[in-house]
């Protein structure tokens, strides 16, 4: 038996948590005065790497899944979704492949990469919505493609974000909802009636809603207007400070509502490292600031995200005056539920917690990682 104290986030109250067996058994009033807050762990929809370990990267090792996984455990990030963006199919089945051997030969990557995120390849071809995507890779929706790369990788992708543009999404949508995967819109030039031809046919998701788009769209009716008023999607948001303006955010989680909410990190493999100019294989000569704000050197153009999911959740608190109970949920209980986990603390909740500590001069640092109740060294 393992006990954990800390602030319980809804109460502001300390509370001593019994764990067992992997499983939350008790949560009672704790008498002792703690400093750090106790959480259920973070869960990231979408990460391509982070601390300088690529899933996009050619030669995607066991070791770099091992590596990756530890590194965002440090984060607070207990459950993942291994993003693969654009490439050639048998770049796709080689790093599927990779991944699922990782999961069968590190128990704990098992526990904590959930599935795959296949963040393309069809998205639009055209440029500012493709975003980073290499073009020459941009294709047809193919079911058959998918079921090779299902076959490749022991069925692990559990979403595919997809561009309603094309003629063949929504038959490609309803096929991967009938193999119970889930579907994003994202990464798109669609009209309004493409978009809600794709959310009739199953879609779920908006991947990254206010990116991946051109930078200038018809007053209305538009893409992401369509996709804030349809309250079956649920809108996964970057809330890093440098992908949406603060009032962007504000308006988009108050058209969606938190319940239709989810916060993603989009990590790429740059995250967490120090400051200064790097040669990237996607997007080439790039600058990381201090801020955690990477851009292509020269230019104000982002060149990806580079700070875990931890501080979106310290940007809404910070920045936007969300409760923190609320924050947290939009980075764990309701990405966990969408991918059929439970991500709370209450009894019964599986034993994957973070303590932490958030202020604004040191921003939200994480104190402790517990997976299924072991401590994370």
């Amino acid at each position: 038996m393992t006990t954990l104290r800390g602030r319980d986030p809804h109460t502001g109250k300390a509370v001593a948590v019994q764990l067992c067996e992997g499983r939350i058994v008790s949560i009672e009033p704790s008498a002792t005065d703690e400093e750090c807050w106790l959480s259920a762990g973070l869960v990231d929809l979408q990460v391509n790497g982070y601390a300088g370990f690529d899933l996009n990267a050619e030669d995607l090792t066991l070791d770099t899944m091992h590596q990756l996984t530890l590194a965002l455990l440090r984060t607070g990030v207990t459950s993942y979704l291994a993003t693969l963006i654009t490439q050639s199919e048998k770049r796709l089945i080689a790093a599927l492949a990779t991944i699922a051997k990782a999961r069968e030969a590190f128990p704990l990557v098992k526990h904590a990469l959930v599935g795959v995120h296949m963040e393309g390849p069809h998205l639009s071809p055209e440029d500012g919505a493709r975003g980073a995507h290499p073009l020459e890779h941009v294709r047809t929706p193919s079911i058959d493609e998918f079921d090779r790369w299902q076959a490749a990788s022991d069925n692990i992708i559990r979403l595919v974000t997809v561009s309603p543009h094309w003629l063949e999404a929504p038959d490609y949508i309803r096929a991967l909802r009938d193999r119970d995967v889930l579907v994003s819109l994202g990464h798109t030039h669609a009209d309004s009636e493409q978009v809600r031809a794709s959310i009739d046919a199953g879609a779920q998701l908006s991947t990254h809603l206010g990116n991946g788009v051109a930078s200038t769209l018809p007053r209305h009716p538009n893409l992401l207007w369509t996709q804030l008023a349809d309250d079956r999607l649920t809108a996964m948001l970057i809330a890093d400070g440098h992908h949406l303006p603060d009032d962007t955010l504000r308006v988009f989680l108050r058209a969606k509502g938190l319940e239709r909410v989810v916060l993603v990190s989009d990590t790429v493999a740059l995250g967490g490292c120090k400051p200064g100019r790097y040669q990237q294989p996607v997007g080439g000569d790039v600058e990381l600031l201090a801020n955690g704000r990477l851009q292509l050197s020269g230019t104000p153009y982002l060149a990806g995200a580079a700070l875990p999911l931890k501080d979106g959740v310290a940007h809404l608190v910070q920045r936007l005056n969300m409760p923190l109970a609320d924050a947290l949920a939009l980075a764990s209980t309701r990405p966990a539920a969408l991918l059929r986990r439970h991500a709370s603390l209450e009894v019964g909740a599986p034993a994957d917690l973070i303590r932490f500590k958030l202020d604004a001069e040191n921003g939200f640092q994480v104190e402790s990682t517990y997976v299924s109740g072991e401590l994370i060294a």
